[in-house]
């Protein structure tokens, strides 16, 4: 299997430069093999791209912008899914490709294979000696039952207040993300208007020429 990821060579965007070599360089660093197909010189690159990435993946406007990743035919992500994945050590799962042994990702997934299997354990034990657990009587249960619901109470109005707080970050995150994309995209579709004008300008001298 091998991993593709779509480029830009020529890209005038700042930002598209960056997280290009963001990717590429960790994919380097964890000695992936890669190709690298470039859009803003292969015309066929730039339409297969557009074609293979998901409908529900694309911005509004429908043109995805690179980097734009890959395995073989299959789509794993974009940029911000692919710094999710390594942020949180699963970016060979994003890949489609196994840990290799000794690997952050694959001890991970080794203690989770234990933690179920433990708890798969602790549950079928439990089933089978029922008569293990400890009854509690009923007025300390009703007693533990009142002291919980004021403490609910008292807890809700908090509560309340940082989810007023989360939800105004999540609103603000969400505007600058969609700017920033706003930014890009509008980046690409004059770099793409670059690249069509110098085609034709050298068709003309073609045909001057002849």
């Amino acid at each position: 299997m091998v991993i593709k990821v779509f480029l830009a060579s020529s890209s005038g965007s700042t930002a598209i430069k960056k997280k290009q070599q963001d990717v590429v360089g960790f994919l380097e660093a964890l000695k992936v093999d890669y190709t690298q197909l470039d859009i803003a010189c292969n015309e066929e690159n730039r339409m297969w791209m557009r074609q293979n990435v998901p409908e529900e993946k694309k911005p509004a406007n429908g043109i995805p912008l690179p980097p734009q990743i890959f395995n073989e035919n299959g789509y794993c992500g974009d940029y911000e899914t692919f710094f999710d994945a390594k942020e949180d050590n699963m970016v060979y799962a994003f890949l489609g490709l196994p840990p290799p042994p000794g690997s952050k990702e694959a001890e991970l997934a080794d203690e989770e294979h234990v933690v179920e299997n433990g708890t798969h354990a602790e549950e079928t034990n439990a089933e089978e000696n029922p008569d293990d657990s400890i009854e509690v009587p009923v007025e300390e249960r009703n007693g533990n039952d009142e002291a919980t619901e004021g403490e609910t109470v008292g807890d809700e109005a908090p509560a309340e207040e940082d989810q007023a707080v989360e939800e105004t970050d999540e609103a603000q995150a969400e505007e600058e993300e969609e700017q920033e994309e706003e930014d890009l995209q509008s980046e690409e579709e004059e770099e793409l208007r670059q690249l069509e004008e110098e085609e034709e300008a050298e068709v003309q001298e073609e045909e001057e020429t002849e």
